[in-house]
């Protein structure tokens, strides 16, 4: 406990602590002590009196070795999820292409379900969904339009979604 040690110092002891960089702290950590000048006075600080504690920043994945430092923004922004939709739409239909016996070259047409949780990514993504997959249309319906149709379900980002592949 610092408390005892450094008295009425203790508020100005922290706040220098706190400062200390991150070459600083490895270095208290390789040597075991560190100097602090608190109030015109030096004290010695030793690595049995603190708790050093890394903590990563919310959305950050942060890793160090030596002296490197790499951080990476985990943050999934509503751009990045609606591509990681269309990709796996893109999956999907190459399965169902796949399942069904069409040749690598056969021509398609898409009807995906028009639901709010994939509609936004096939509308952003339709191109880039199309030409991944050969598909000539890529069309959203609802819900009841796609029930005379031979359908399949499949799972994007745990949604059921009826999706239909023909050739054309």
């Amino acid at each position: 406990m610092l408390g005892p040690r450094f008295g009425k110092a203790m508020k100005d002891a922290g706040a220098a602590i706190t400062a200390l960089t991150q070459e600083e702290i490895a270095e208290f950590e390789k040597n075991g002590s560190r100097d602090l000048v608190i109030g015109g006075e030096t004290f010695t600080l030793t690595a049995a009196e603190v708790e050093i504690i890394s903590e990563d920043i919310p959305g950050w994945l942060v890793a160090n070795e030596g002296r490197l430092t790499v951080a990476l923004d985990i943050t999934v922004t509503d751009e990045l999820l609606q591509e990681g939709i269309a990709r796996e739409f893109v999956n999907r239909i190459q399965n169902i292409r796949k399942e069904s016996g069409f040749e690598v070259t056969d021509k398609i047409r898409v009807i995906i379900e028009d639901l709010p949780a994939v509609a936004v990514a096939v509308a952003r993504h339709s191109g880039y969904i199309a030409s991944q997959t050969l598909a000539l249309d890529i069309k959203l319906s609802p819900t009841a339009e796609l029930a005379s149709l031979n359908f399949k379900e499949i799972d994007v980002e745990e949604v059921m979604v009826k999706i239909v592949v023909d050739k054309v």
